[in-house]
C-alpha cells in the first residue's frame, strides 16, 4: 500500500444511516466529522483533526467497540477481549478508565454506558472504514451483477484502498488477534475478486506480476494459485500455468498430505486440452421482431443487415420510450444519427424503424429530405404528404408551413407514430417535422451533426468492426468463397475503410463474377490511387457519396478539405492543421469543426481531426485535380514538416539542456510550439508520435529528407519508448535507402546513426554496430561532426554487450573526448557512464562507481531527468556488484521513477529486471519474482537477449520459493535464447535445469 491517507472526509462525513439507527434517540446524533479507522492503526478524526486515542490497552477497547456495530458488550465480554484468560487482579478497573478517557475524547453520546456494559452510538455507517469497506464491496458485487464489470471493479479497489497497512496494528489481545486474522482473510478475498475482474476484462499479462508475489506470499490459498494458471494461460505461457498446478500439488502433499481442490484439477485438464471456452463468451443479443402496422410507409430492411448490435439497442430503446402500453410516453423521443456518405446511417436507421414498430402501433412514416444534394425536399412539401397519408383530405391541407405544422401536430395528437426522416440537411428543415406530441418519436439520418436541435439524442455512427465487416462482406459473396481466402477477404474489407457502402460495393462486384477470385479484388484495391474507381457498382459509388458533401463547401472548407488530406499520420493536431493552412489557430479550428459538422472531417479528440481512409483519398485526388498552383501542396507538407521538426527539437532541447546536436540540424522556416513545461513537452511528444514519423516518412520520398532525417534524431526517444520502437524503425530504415538511392552522404550518415540506435534496443549488436561505423565513415566524408561522437558512444555500448571491453573502452573514449571538444556535456556524461560499466565488467567495481558519479554530477548541474535516469541505473548496476545492496536499490528505484515520468517503458522495464537481480541478491525472493515478472510484462532494451537473462531470474527466485516446476518452465525458454544470442549464461542455465541443480 502506498501513503494516501486511507479515510478521505469526504466518505466519512457521518450523514448515512448507521447499522440499526432507527432505535437511537435523535438527541444522540454524531457531530458530522467524527470518524474512525480499524483497517491500520486504529485511530479517530474530528473533521482533519487526529484525536489522541491513549495507550494500546484504551485503543482496543476503543476497536472492540467500534467493531460490535453499535451493539453493547458488556464488561466482563470486554475483559475477555483486552487480557483473555489471565486478566490482572484491576481488570474492571482499567476498562472503566479507559472508558471514561475516551468518552473525554469523543463527542458527547458516542460511548455510552448501558446494562453494565459500553456501546459506540451515533456512529453513521461510513463513519468506520470498515464500514464503508463493506459498503462498497456490497455496491461491487451489485454491480457485477447487473453487468458493469468496470463500476464493480473501481468499487473493489475502492475498498481494498481503505487499507493502511495490518488491521487493528500494535493492538493487543485476543479478540483484536482473532479479527486481525478475519480481516485480513476478508481483504484476501475482495483482492481475489478484483483480480478475477481484471481477468475478466483481459488484463491477464498485467495481473501474473501481481499474483506471482501474493502465491509467495499465501503459498497455501488455492484460488490465487488458480487465478495465477488462468493468468498464465491467457497470456501465452501454458507451461508455466501448468507448471503452478505441479508446484500446488506437491506443496500440498508435503505440508498438508492433501490434493489439490477439485477446481483446480479440472482447471489443469482444461488447459492440458486447450478448452475454448477459457476465453471469455459472447452473448448474442437477439432482436425482437416486428409485425406490419399501418401507415407502413418504412422502405425494406436490408436481408443481409449485419453488426451495429449496440447502436440497434440503444436506438431502439430510446425511440419505444416514447411510448408504453399504458400510454405513459415522453413528449418526444428524438434520435439523430449523423455520419459520413456510405456509413450506413439509412440502414441501421430502416433497421432500427423495424424493430421497433410494436411501440408504434398507429403507424411509421417515412421521408428522404435529400439534405446531401443540390435540393434538398422542402418541409412544406414533406408536411402535405404525411397529413394525406394520416388520412387528411386534400382540400383540408393549409398552404403556409406554420398552418401545416400545426395541423401535422394536432393530427398526430394522442397517437402513437413513429417518424423516420431520412438524409437531413440541418435542423432547421427537421423542426417543423418533428411531432412533438406524447408517444410519438422522430428518428433522423443526416451528414451534419444536429447539436443545435434541443432534447436529441445524438449518435455518431463509425465504420463497422473489422468482425462486423468481413460478415457483411461473407454474406454478399457466399461463405465458400470467403473461407478458402480469408486473409485476402481481410485485406479487401481494410481497403474499403471498413465502410458498410464500399463494401458493399466490392462485395457485389466479386459476386458478379465467378471467375475472379477473392485475391484478384484484392489486389485491384490494393492500388490507392484507383480504389475510388474500382469501388462503384451500377448507380452506386463512393466517390460519388462524398462528392455531394465536397460540392456544398465554401471555398475556404474545400481548400482546408483538401490540404489537410496531404498527411499521412492517423489524424492531425490543430496546431499542425494550422501549419499545413498557413493560417492562425482559431480560424482552423473554425474551418475543421465546419467540416466536423459536415461529417468529411472526424473529430478524433478534443483538438485531433482524422479522415476516415477513403474520405482522405477523395480528398486528395480533389488537390490533384482542384489545388492551384500545384506547388501549393508540396509548400503546406513543407510547412508540417517546419512544424514537427522545429517543435521536436524545441523538446530535444528542454529533456537535454546544453546538447549541441539541436544546433546540428537543419533549418527550419516555419515556428513550431514552446513549451515551459518538460511535462508538457514530453505530453506533445509522445501524443503526436504516430504523425510525427509519418512526416518523416513522407519526407523521405518528396525532397525534404534531410529536414525527415534530423526530425528522427530529434525524436529519438521514441525509439526507445517501446510503444512506437516498430514505427520509428521502419521510419529509419526508409530514410536511409533514400539517401544512399539519392546519394545524400550527409543524410545517410544521420540516418544509420538513428538506426544504431534501433538495433541496440532490439539487440541486434551486430547490425548497430555495422551502421555505427558506416555513419562514422559518412560523417568523415562530409565533415559532420555530430554523428561521430554518436558513433563513438554506441559502438562503446555495442562492444561492451559483446564482451570486447578492450574496444569498448576505446570508443568510449573517443566519445568523451570528442563530446568535450564539441562543447557537449550530456554527451560527455553519457560516455562517462557507459565507461562505467565497462569498468564493472573488467571487475574495476570502484573505478565504475566513480565514473557513474561524475556522470551524476554533470546531468545533476543541467538539470537533465532522462539521461540522469541512465547515470543512476549505471550506479545502480556498479553497487550491485559491489554487494551495497540497499544503496544499489535506492539508485535503481530512483532511476525507474525517472523513466516512468519519461515514458521511456523498455528502460522501464530493464530497470525492473536489474531491481529483481538486486533483490534477489538480498534473499528477497517474492519481491525478486515481482519485478522480474514487472520485466517480463513490459520487455525490456536488448531484445530477446535481455529477456533470456530475466527469465533466468525469475526461475532462480522461484525455485528459492519452493515453486521448482514453475521455475524450470522459465529456464526450458530462457535456454534456446541464450544459445541463439551465444552467451556465456547458457551454462549456467543448463547447470540450473539437471536434475541435482533442481533439488
Amino acid at each position: 500500500m502506498d501513503g494516501v491517507p486511507r479515510v478521505p472526509e469526504q466518505r466519512y462525513a457521518g450523514t448515512s444511516k448507521s447499522t440499526g439507527s432507527a432505535e437511537l434517540p435523535e438527541a444522540t446524533e454524531v457531530p458530522a466529522g467524527l470518524r474512525f479507522s480499524v483497517l491500520g492503526p486504529v485511530r479517530s478524526w474530528r473533521g482533519d483533526e487526529l484525536l489522541t486515542t491513549g495507550s494500546p490497552q484504551q485503543r482496543a477497547l476503543l476497536a472492540a467497540l467500534l467493531l460490535r456495530e453499535g451493539r453493547t458488550a458488556t464488561a466482563a465480554e470486554l475483559i475477555d477481549a483486552l487480557w483473555g484468560d489471565e486478566p490482572p487482579s484491576q481488570a474492571l478497573a482499567a476498562v472503566r478508565t479507559y472508558a471514561s478517557r475516551l468518552r473525554k475524547i469523543l463527542d458527547p453520546g458516542v460511548l455510552v454506558s448501558e446494562s453494565g456494559g459500553y456501546a459506540i452510538r451515533s456512529v453513521s455507517g461510513d463513519a468506520l472504514d470498515l464500514a464503508a469497506a463493506e459498503a462498497l464491496r456490497s455496491d461491487a458485487e451489485k454491480a457485477r451483477s447487473a453487468g458493469d464489470l468496470c463500476k464493480a471493479r473501481e468499487l473493489v479497489n475502492r475498498a481494498l484502498a481503505l487499507w493502511d497497512g495490518e488491521p487493528l496494528a500494535n493492538i493487543p489481545g485476543p479478540y483484536a488477534e482473532t479479527q486481525r486474522a478475519r480481516l485480513e482473510e476478508w481483504r484476501l478475498g475482495l483482492l481475489e475478486s478484483r483480480l478475477d475482474m481484471d481477468l475478466e476484462q483481459g488484463c491477464h499479462a498485467e495481473a501474473v506480476s501481481e499474483l506471482t508475489a501474493l502465491t509467495a506470499a499465501h503459498p497455501l490459498r488455492e484460488r490465487l494459485r488458480e487465478l495465477l494458471m488462468l493468468a498464465l494461460y491467457r497470456s501465452g505461457r501454458q507451461a508455466e500455468a501448468l507448471a503452478v498446478y505441479a508446484d500446488t500439488r506437491r506443496l500440498l502433499a508435503d505440508e498438508l498430505g492433501v490434493d489439490p481442490r477439485q477446481g483446480l484439477a479440472e482447471l489443469q485438464q482444461r488447459i492440458l486440452q486447450a478448452d475454448p471456452a477459457l476465453a471469455e463468451p459472447s452473448a448474442p443479443t437477439t432482436e425482437p421482431s416486428a409485425s406490419p402496422l399501418r401507415p407502413a410507409q418504412l422502405p425494406a430492411t436490408v436481408p443481409d443487415f449485419t453488426g451495429r448490435a449496440s447502436f440497434v439497442t440503444e436506438l431502439r430503446d430510446i425511440l419505444s420510450s416514447a411510448s408504453s402500453p399504458d400510454g405513459e410516453g415522453q413528449v418526444m423521443a428524438v434520435s439523430a444519427v449523423a455520419g459520413i456518405g456510405g456509413v450506413g446511417k439509412t440502414t441501421l436507421a430502416v433497421h432500427v424503424a423495424h424493430a421497433a414498430r410494436p411501440s408504434f402501433p398507429d403507424g411509421q412514416l417515412y421521408v428522404d429530405l435529400q439534405g446531401a444534394g443540390p435540393r434538398a425536399a422542402e418541409p412544406e412539401t414533406v408536411l402535405g404528404s404525411f397529413l394525406r397519408a394520416l388520412g387528411t383530405a386534400d382540400s383540408a391541407i393549409p398552404d403556409s408551413l406554420e398552418e401545416r405544422s400545426a395541423l401535422y401536430r394536432s393530427t398526430l395528437d394522442g397517437r402513437r407514430v413513429l417518424i423516420l426522416l431520412d438524409n437531413a440537411r440541418d435542423a432547421a428543415q427537421v423542426r417543423p417535422l418533428l411531432p412533438g406530441t406524447e408517444g410519438c418519436a422522430a428518428l433522423i439520418t443526416g451528414r451534419v451533426r444536429m447539436v443545435d436541435l434541443v432534447g436529441a439524442h445524438l449518435v455518431d455512427l463509425d465504420v463497422m468492426s473489422p468482425e462486423e465487416a468481413l460478415q457483411l462482406f461473407t454474406k454478399i459473396v457466399g461463405a465458400e468463397r470467403v473461407a478458402s481466402e480469408r486473409e485476402a477477404a481481410l485485406d479487401v474489407v481494410a481497403a474499403c475503410g471498413f465502410l458498410p457502402l464500399a463494401i458493399r460495393i466490392a462485395a457485389s462486384r466479386l459476386a458478379a463474377r465467378r471467375t475472379w477470385t477473392v485475391s484478384v479484388l484484392a489486389a485491384k484495391l490494393a492500388d490507392e490511387r484507383r480504389r475510388l474507381d474500382e469501388l462503384q457498382a451500377g448507380d452506386l459509388a463512393v466517390k460519388a457519396t462524398f462528392e455531394l458533401g465536397y460540392g456544398q463547401l465554401e471555398p475556404a472548407q474545400a481548400r482546408a478539405f483538401r490540404l489537410l488530406g496531404l498527411a499521412d499520420g492517423p489524424d492531425i493536431s490543430l496546431a499542425a492543421a494550422a501549419a499545413v493552412l498557413d493560417l492562425p489557430v482559431e480560424p482552423t479550428e473554425d474551418l475543421l469543426e465546419s467540416l466536423v459538422d459536415t461529417s468529411l472531417l472526424e473529430s478524433a479528440a478534443p483538438g485531433r481531426y482524422r479522415y476516415h481512409d477513403l474520405v482522405r483519398l477523395y480528398a486528395r485526388a480533389c488537390a490533384e485535380r482542384d489545388e492551384l498552383p500545384p506547388e501549393e501542396r508540396g509548400a503546406a507538407m513543407s510547412r508540417l514538416l517546419d512544424f514537427y521538426l522545429a517543435t521536436a527539437a524545441g523538446v530535444f532541447a528542454i529533456e537535454r539542456p546544453g546538447d549541441r546536436l539541436i544546433h546540428h540540424f537543419e533549418p527550419t522556416h516555419y515556428a513550431g510550439l514552446r513549451f515551459g513545461d518538460r511535462q508538457k513537452a514530453l505530453d506533445w511528444l509522445y501524443a503526436e508520435a504516430n504523425c510525427l514519423l509519418a512526416c518523416a516518412h513522407q519526407a523521405c520520398t518528396d525532397g525534404r529528407l534531410r529536414r525527415g532525417v534530423d526530425l528522427l534524431w530529434a525524436a529519438k526517444d521514441l525509439g526507445e519508448s517501446g510503444a512506437n520502437s516498430k514505427q520509428y524503425e521502419s521510419v529509419a530504415l526508409a530514410a536511409r535507402d533514400a539517401a544512399r538511392g539519392t546519394g545524400d552522404s550527409r543524410a545517410e550518415g544521420r540516418a544509420r546513426t538513428t538506426l544504431t540506435n534501433v538495433h541496440l534496443v532490439a539487440g541486434r549488436y551486430d547490425e548497430a554496430d555495422e551502421e555505427a561505423r558506416q555513419a562514422a565513415l559518412l560523417a568523415s566524408e562530409v565533415n559532420d561532426p555530430a554523428p561521430l561522437h554518436w558513433a563513438s558512444n554506441d559502438r562503446g555500448i555495442i562492444a561492451l554487450n559483446q564482451g570486447r571491453y578492450a574496444d569498448a573502452e576505446e570508443h568510449l573514449q573517443h566519445a568523451i573526448d570528442g563530446s568535450r571538444k564539441d562543447g557537449n556535456s550530456p554527451g560527455e556524461a553519457s560516455a562517462l557512464c557507459n565507461l562505467s560499466r565497462v569498468h564493472l565488467a573488467m571487475g574495476r567495481t570502484s573505478r565504475a562507481i566513480s565514473l557513474a558519479q561524475q556522470g551524476i554530477e554533470v546531468y545533476d548541474r543541467m538539470g537533465l531527468t532522462l539521461r540522469l535516469a541512465n547515470a543512476r541505473y549505471a550506479l545502480g548496476l556498479a553497487l550491485t556488484q559491489a554487494g551495497r545492496t540497499s544503496e544499489a536499490l535506492g539508485e535503481l528505484t530512483e532511476a525507474l521513477q525517472m523513466f516512468q515520468m519519461n515514458r521511456q517503458r523498455l528502460w522501464e522495464g530493464t530497470t525492473h529486471f536489474r531491481i529483481a537481480q538486486a533483490h534477489l541478491t538480498g534473499s528477497h525472493l517474492a519481491l525478486a519474482a515481482q519485478h522480474a515478472e514487472q520485466a517480463l510484462a513490459i520487455g525490456c532494451i536488448g531484445g530477446d537477449r535481455l529477456r533470456a537473462s530475466v527469465l533466468t531470474t525469475l526461475g532462480q527466485s522461484l525455485a528459492a520459493l519452493g515453486q521448482v516446476d514453475r521455475a524450470r518452465v522459465c529456464w526450458r525458454e530462457a535456454l534456446p535464447m541464450h544459445e541463439h544470442a551465444g552467451s556465456p549464461e547458457a551454462d549456467h542455465v543448463r547447470a540450473l535445469l539437471t536434475p541435482a541443480s533442481a533439488a
